[in-house]
């Protein structure tokens, strides 16, 4: 599917390409929501990791950073039909922010050879979930004031069991993927 010739422009056409096609994803798995008092419950955690081992901890941060932007510019990217800069300060912030350091932390897991295994992946996925989740957290609680104990039971409780599920079918799912894309290749 891509040249196979080095050089910077192929690499750069490819870069561009993997972005818009994982903002793209990201977009979609927004829009799979289950509402929440505070956070909705999205794929979208699901795609950051999947992206971050798939493209690597460079590619991967670019990813959410691109995607992050496409909504401070008003994209109606993140979940229900939102863009601008409201939920990147409102309750959702501390959790998309999160995606970032997510991908990079899975992409370095996966870049070392954690993507190998169902359960070295799962555990790289385990790892990713908790920095979006300690991220989330930490921006309710003290961020937006909710305190400790408020912040733990709206914004981590509720995903624990659904992160788990995540996990699983993230590490079953990418090798699968490889599999498809290697017979391609």
């Amino acid at each position: 599917m891509w040249p196979t010739r080095p050089g910077e422009t192929v690499g750069a056409v490819r870069a561009f390409v993997l972005i818009a096609l994982g903002t793209a994803l990201m977009a979609l798995s927004a829009k799979v929501s289950l509402p929440l008092p505070y956070v909705p419950m999205t794929l979208q955690t699901l795609v950051v990791l999947m992206i971050g081992a798939a493209y690597g901890w460079r590619l991967g941060s670019a990813t959410m950073i691109a995607y992050l932007a496409e909504g401070a510019l008003g994209l109606p990217v993140f979940a229900g039909p939102l863009g601008g800069i409201a939920p990147l300060i409102g309750p959702t912030a501390g959790y998309l922010f999160g995606f970032i350091a997510a991908a990079f932390v899975t992409g370095w897991l996966a870049e070392r050879g954690w993507d190998r295994s169902v359960v070295l992946l799962f555990a790289a996925m385990a790892v990713g979930h908790i920095v979006i989740l300690a991220a989330g957290f930490g921006w309710l609680a003290f961020g937006l004031g909710l305190g400790a104990a408020k912040a733990w039971q709206v914004g981590i409780v509720p995903f624990i069991a659904a992160s788990l599920v995540k996990n699983a079918l993230g590490a079953a799912l990418m090798p699968a993927a490889r599999r498809i894309v290697d017979r391609r290749g």
